[in-house]
């Protein structure tokens, strides 16, 4: 079960990597076969079904979408806690996001769902 000191300082710390453009720093809070779900798979890596699975794929995925957005901040707003899950909301580049995080038995995330104001 998650308590709301690991959320907060996931939620920071995962904030600052972002806003580092530190590839590796980023990857480092994810297990090596998690998936991710994002609207801008689609977009950004011509995924047609929005999801990622492996570290590789969604780094890829990410890399890119750091060198097309080199000015890419956030700034978190509020962190909700779940069962095994967290969920962030925050301001990007592109306006209010939501992110919700689910978490392994080791501290990683497994898998992660991206959701952006329309």
């Amino acid at each position: 079960m998650i308590d709301k000191d690991f959320a907060t300082h996931f939620a920071h710390d995962w904030i600052a990597a972002w806003n580092s453009h530190d590839l590796e720093r980023i990857l480092a809070h994810y297990a090596d076969d998690f998936e991710m779900s994002s609207p801008y798979i689609a977009q950004i890596a011509g995924e047609s079904s929005g999801t990622l699975k492996g570290k590789k794929a969604v780094g890829d995925y990410w890399a890119q979408a750091l060198t097309l957005m080199p000015q890419l901040r956030f700034e978190l707003s509020t962190v909700l806690v779940g069962i095994n899950s967290i969920t962030l909301y925050y301001k990007g580049t592109r306006g209010m996001a939501a992110e919700v995080f689910y978490f392994g038995p080791d501290g990683k995330v497994n898998r992660a769902v991206a959701h952006y104001a329309a």
